[in-house]
């Protein structure tokens, strides 16, 4: 049964949400400025950096899913996730300093950028995946799930804004400071205190509900075992259908995000005050999002919400470097420029944050349909698979950005007013090719997803019609359940 059988306290929705501020932290660095960082301001090669990147999701795709099942068959008094949460925000947060002061004398090499990368990856793995697994855990109800997610949504986008505000106001806010690395050090050990506050913070604030004993013991944990659970969930078809859609998606908003520095500077000529607005811009369509999602998802279902999204962000994303192409668009740097284009990406970001949203959800349903045909649960190791293909998104976004740039030569630490006008042309024609084979594949396969809201509530009311096998069960840890707090103070 779930955590929580009726309405969710409105403090829950809260306090779980907060947990999600680590992860839009870790999304704003890595998606807006960590290749800025490392190919204008280190001089790292910008196709260094996206292969480095690229290496790394080789290691977490062999590790975040085992530490998915890791979580799932963790058995202690606080849980399966709580563990989790509160030992591993303390090694984030120093790597998390680290990755913006890298310690290594000259310009960082490959694999210097590899080790990084992949210990920031897994330690925030090791944050998100216990704790979004919480939601199919604390409720069962369709909608209730997609309340979480705009509480999670809402909350790491704020995170993700709050870096991005101090990045153009206190760190970065010039275009010559964003071209030096002093600033970047000050992101770094800010955002690292900010991810430590709120995964151990929402856990605390979350522990008398969800530091219960877990019904079942599971069995012992072995590499082989885990891998053969692993690929049996991952074998799930609406998994499948969900990684497809899911990963054209999320590699969509990766590659806007991390090309956003690119064009904001080149080609629509940001002033100083126009950064400074930018942050403003997002949380305003992040704002959209969390008020039209419920109604969406109740009048049109995950599925054609997600699909929809994805097609209405490309109109709204591409409009603007299409109008640029025909002549017909303002001049580049000036106010009717700006404004316009802050009009277009409320837009698109709403849309492209409400297919992202609606594929996250999705993972939810996945778990049920999972424990029908096999008896288990693996809330873990879907959302370790759903972590997993988001940060394959953030990588792949930020390699197809390197390769753009890589092929239109722009140098390191180009100033905005030395760039040709025919490299921002072929920027503008690239980034719009991708971006559209990119919607149009997220928009085919999310829109296929196979598990309806009438098809989940079918297989809850199944579930909770079938006694629980009492004779399975520990009495000893029945007793424990009852009060875990009561027999110790250790997990």
């Amino acid at each position: 049964m779930p955590f929580v059988t009726g309405p969710l306290p409105q403090r829950l929705k809260l306090v779980h949400g907060f947990g999600a501020v680590a992860f839009g932290v870790k999304d704003s660095g890595f998606s807006f400025f960590l290749l800025p960082f490392y190919n204008l301001v280190l001089g790292v090669d910008a196709s260094t950096v996206g292969a480095a990147l690229a290496t790394a999701l080789l290691i977490d795709a062999i590790v975040d899913p085992l530490i998915g099942n890791l979580s799932d068959r963790t058995y202690t008094r606080w849980g399966r996730r709580l563990p989790w949460l509160y030992l591993a925000p303390w090694p984030l947060a120093l790597l998390w300093t680290v990755l913006w002061s890298p310690p290594f004398t000259g310009t960082p090499g490959f694999w210097e950028i590899v080790a990084l990368a992949v210990g920031v990856r897994l330690l925030l793995s090791a944050c998100e995946v216990p704790s979004v697994s919480l939601v199919p855990e604390i409720t069962d109800d369709y909608d209730d799930r997609t309340t979480l997610f705009r509480y999670r949504f809402l909350s790491g986008w704020l995170g993700g804004l709050l870096m991005m505000v101090l990045a153009f106001t206190v760190f970065l806010p010039t275009p010559a400071s964003q071209l030096q690395p002093e600033g970047y050090a000050s992101y770094g050990m800010f955002g690292a205190a900010l991810m430590a506050l709120a995964v151990i913070g929402s856990a605390a604030a979350q522990h008398h509900i969800v530091a219960q004993l877990p019904a079942r013991r599971p069995p012992p944990f072995s590499i082989r075992g885990a891998f053969a659970e692993i690929f049996d969930a991952f074998r799930e078809k609406a998994f499948v259908i969900f990684a497809l859609g899911g990963l054209a998606a999320y590699v969509l908003q990766g590659m806007t995000f991390s090309i956003t520095q690119y064009v904001n500077l080149y080609v629509w000529q940001f002033s100083e005050l126009a950064f400074q607005l930018y942050p403003v811009a997002l949380f305003l369509s992040v704002v959209l999002m969390f008020v039209i999602v419920g109604p969406l998802h109740r009048r049109w279902g995950k599925p054609k919400s997600a699909a929809i999204g994805a097609l209405v962000g490309l109109v709204f994303y591409c409009g603007p470097y299409a109008l640029y192409l025909a002549g017909a668009w303002p001049t580049p740097g000036t106010t009717a420029s700006t404004a316009l284009l802050y009009g277009f990406l409320v837009c698109a970001n709403t849309a492209s944050v409400v297919s992202i949203i609606s594929a996250t959800s999705m993972v939810a349903e996945i778990v049920e349909a999972f424990e029908e045909r096999t008896g288990q649960r693996a809330e873990g190791t879907f959302y370790a698979g759903n972590w997993l293909v988001q940060k394959c998104a953030t990588g792949g976004g930020i390699l197809l950005t390197s390769l753009i740039v890589q092929s239109i030569d722009l140098a390191p630490g180009t100033p905005q007013a030395e760039v040709a006008p025919e490299t921002v042309t072929r920027l503008v024609w690239l980034f719009m090719l991708v971006a559209t084979a990119l919607a149009l594949v997220a928009a085919f396969w999310l829109s296929r997803f196979p598990i309806s809201r009438e098809q989940h509530e079918a297989r809850v009311a199944a579930r909770r019609s079938r006694d629980p096998d009492a004779a399975e069960r520990d009495p000893l840890d029945e007793a424990a359940r009852a009060d875990p707090d009561g027999h110790t103070i250790t997990p």
